[in-house]
């Protein structure tokens, strides 16, 4: 019995000794695990970034009929102009061309004070800093977004006027219907902006005369929409006005309900309200802004709106220079620049190129403003007297 068991022993641990050398075998015979490589995220390719989508556009200025409610201020169809170039500098321009508030100077029959329409509107004939094969250009390679204007509400109106214009020698008193609609106009221009140029670096508001009162509430919009990006004001010709007496851009254009987010504007009555006051009320919305203005100290045209409105002046420099004054103290970083003589707006002109004040080439502070360098504040001495350009300067190079 106890020799039938160890065999029976032995008979078992032969099997597991067996079993044992299998798994020796099989187990040689298989690679070794490995375990798996962790996934490097960096390793795969970037996607690229893209910054606009310039798709529609072709080389040169684009012409954009936006539609909807645009509109001129004789009913005639709005469009705006576009230039493709570097997607993260873009300028934001405000085209001037007057204003009016009541039948006699918004009447077509008699002699209107502002642009009515588009029909001779083309700013591939511009020059100064939409001259873009000068070398001293700043803007050069910026993308260009060019507002238009034909609703004489200095960019700023949002309704409809019905006036009566005067009974005149030869001329009949009738109806005047005027499309007040600048904001409804530029806001379409903005919009295009926001959907086709994603996130630019620079941004250089400005517009002249009529564009240069409402630029620093552009520039708050812009800034809005790009919050990383640099942005810089520039008014041109319109540090002058202080007031009207004839009539309110609350009463005749709606400016109120326009800027009506400006909190420091629903503080000012409509007779207390003077254009100089957006420039304040824009810092107070966004003092990240670069604020800068430039004037002629005598500018003719400037003179004749303040006496179309009721204040007439001698001489503008009091005026301007109340205004530069406390724009000022509001804004500690504004920086202005003063031209003697009484030229009205520089940009689109080869001025732009030649003006010199004190030693400072205006094209050389210009360049240095949309760069965000430091920057002294220019004033005339003379300020009756018109620059002399440089004679190296004359040819606008």
């Amino acid at each position: 019995m106890q020799k039938h068991n160890d065999k029976k022993r032995a008979s078992g641990l032969g099997s597991l000794v067996l079993i044992a050398v299998l798994a020796l075998l099989v187990a040689c015979g298989q690679p070794d695990p490995v375990a798996p490589e962790p996934t490097d995220m960096t390793s795969a390719p970037a996607l690229p970034v893209v910054l606009a989508d310039f798709s529609d556009l072709t080389p040169g200025w684009n012409t954009m009929v936006p539609g909807g409610d645009t509109v001129c201020s004789d009913g005639s169809e709005y469009k705006f102009f576009v230039k493709q170039g570097d997607p993260q500098k873009l300028m934001f321009y405000l085209e001037g061309g007057g204003a009016c508030w009541d039948g006699a100077n918004c009447d077509t029959d008699l002699r209107p004070s502002y642009q009515v329409n588009l029909a001779n509107t083309d700013p591939s004939r511009a020059h100064g800093i939409l001259a873009f094969d000068q070398m001293s250009n700043p803007f050069a390679d910026y993308t260009v977004v060019y507002a238009p204007y034909c609703s004489g509400d200095v960019h700023l109106g949002d309704t409809e006027q019905h006036h009566d214009a005067p009974a005149l020698e030869g001329h009949a008193s009738h109806p005047v219907h005027v499309q007040h609609r600048g904001w409804v106009n530029g806001r379409a221009a903005m919009e295009w902006t926001f959907a086709h140029v994603f996130a630019p670096e620079q941004i250089f508001v400005t517009g002249s005369s009529a564009g240069s009162i409402p630029s620093p509430f552009y520039a708050v919009k812009l800034a809005e929409q790009y919050p990383a990006a640099a942005v810089t004001q520039l008014g041109d010709a319109s540090g002058g006005y202080r007031g009207f007496a004839n009539f309110s851009p609350y009463d005749i254009w709606a400016t109120d309900r326009v800027v009506s987010d400006l909190t420091h504007i629903s503080s000012i009555a409509a007779d207390q309200f003077s254009f100089h006051h957006l420039d304040i009320a824009a810092v107070q919305e966004n003092a990240n802004i670069r604020y800068a203005s430039y004037d002629n100290a005598e500018d003719d045209v400037q003179k004749q709106f303040l006496a179309l409105g009721g204040m007439p002046v001698d001489s503008l420099q009091p005026l301007l220079q109340q205004n530069l004054a406390e724009i000022s103290v509001a804004i500690p970083g504004f920086r202005y620049y003063v031209a003697g003589g009484a030229m009205h707006t520089i940009l689109l002109r080869p001025d732009v190129y030649t003006y010199e004040v004190n030693g400072t080439k205006f094209v050389d502070w210009l360049a240095g403003l949309a760069a965000g360098a430091p920057l002294y504040n220019v004033m005339c001495d003379d300020c009756s007297q018109a620059p002399s350009a440089p004679a190296a300067a004359a040819s606008g190079q």
